[in-house]
């Protein structure tokens, strides 16, 4: 550092026969090119050492290298100020503006460093496995506490960076007080953020969501995709984003469907004729699902569930590892069942029933029961 600051004092020298304002843009200038030319060479060299070896740590440096320019820049604005040939009043102006770009520094340094931290813990955990209960609570946790971090060091670094100018200072103070607990009572008119701020913070610890969570919000089926520090974004099956507020998920109902895992239990009624072969349908279900690649193997069971003036409600039990294959196998057995009752065993589907009489001039009067469904045969009584 004195290296370079004696090397710009030597320019100055060279450039006493030019106007200040012009030595002094051309001082400044050449130590902002100076101090990108030493970023780029410093890139160049972490690539060169650590490409090979440690790629973990490459990619670290790689999401870092616009905070390590902008305080490469800082300092040699700081280096070069003092040297420049500066009027004192527009110094003290570019020293507070330096101030406040290293306290910006510090805080984005803060920030970088905490998502830095998070992504390395989150690599232990993975969620494309179908059990990935354990990577969805430290996922959910860890992004929402990082959302929740993220704004309160905004609002201090704001804070620290305007008590740097006594004409603002107060303002400074007053950020400083909304990030902690005078800001709720002085954050009335902001409720909707707080609030949703708030319930961030307690969604992140007793989690009723996480991301990839399969949940019915609003009548529909979705999936989370994304939970920010006021918002959740859940994907729904027709690739339709569905945009909730955190508090939304504390103050309404709403169905999660892995909220301890992801297995499912999948259901499909049929209404039968009371002449369906229950125990056949029952072994035609079991021999359906063992062959379907969807079923995780655990639960297969048919039950006579309802009976009805003209049909019986035939309920079937399915196990899958996850909503989509649960979904999957339904419609599957759906598909299978009905074309096995059409071939098999015609009878089983629901008909209408009718009575037929025949009057004394010869007519045929049909009196249909109540109740009964549109399809079927009709039986004949003379």
């Amino acid at each position: 550092m004195d290296f370079i600051r004696s090397a710009l004092t030597q320019i100055k020298d060279w450039l006493d026969w030019l106007p200040d304002p012009v030595a002094a843009v051309l001082i400044v200038a050449l130590a902002v090119v100076i101090a990108l030319l030493l970023h780029i060479w410093l890139r160049r060299l972490t690539r060169r050492l650590l490409a090979g070896r440690y790629p973990d740590v490459l990619s670290i440096f790689t999401r870092i290298r616009g905070l390590t320019r902008l305080a490469l820049l800082i300092v040699a604005m700081i280096i070069a100020i003092p040297v420049a040939p500066i009027d004192p009043t527009t110094a003290e102006w570019l020293s507070r503006l330096l101030l406040m770009a290293v306290v910006g520094l510090i805080g984005w340094a803060a920030i970088a460093a905490l998502h830095i931290a998070a992504n390395i813990y989150l690599r232990r955990f993975r969620l494309d496995v179908h059990d990935n209960l354990t990577a969805r609570k430290h996922t959910t946790q860890i992004r929402v506490l990082l959302r929740t971090i993220d704004v309160l060091i905004v609002l201090i670094t704001i804070g620290a960076a305007l008590m740097s100018f006594p004409a603002v200072r107060q303002y400074g103070v007053s950020l400083f007080a909304s990030a902690g607990v005078a800001g709720i009572v002085a954050g009335l008119a902001a409720r909707p953020v707080l609030s949703n701020l708030f319930a961030g913070v307690q969604l992140a610890m007793t989690q009723p969501i996480r991301i990839d969570d399969v949940v019915i919000v609003e009548g529909e089926w979705g999936v989370i995709e994304e939970i920010t520090s006021t918002y959740v974004v859940v994907r729904i099956w027709d690739l339709r984003r569905l945009i909730v507020p955190l508090s939304y998920f504390i103050e309404k109902p709403f169905q999660n469907w892995t909220r301890e895992n992801a297995a499912l239990t999948g259901v499909v009624y049929f209404y039968l004729d009371y002449r369906a072969p229950v125990g056949v349908i029952r072994d035609e279900l079991k021999q359906l699902v063992e062959h379907s690649k969807f079923w995780n193997g655990k639960a297969v069971s048919l039950q006579v569930t309802d009976t009805k003036e003209t049909t019986m409600e035939v309920r079937a039990i399915m196990s899958a590892d996850d909503a989509g294959q649960a979904w999957n196998l339904r419609c599957e057995v759906r598909e299978k069942m009905i074309d096995f009752l059409q071939r098999e065993h015609p009878e089983a589907l629901p008909r209408q029933r009718a009575d037929v009489e025949l009057a004394a001039n010869g007519a045929v009067q049909h009196a249909p029961h109540d109740g009964g469904s549109r399809h079927g045969r009709e039986t004949e009584r003379r």
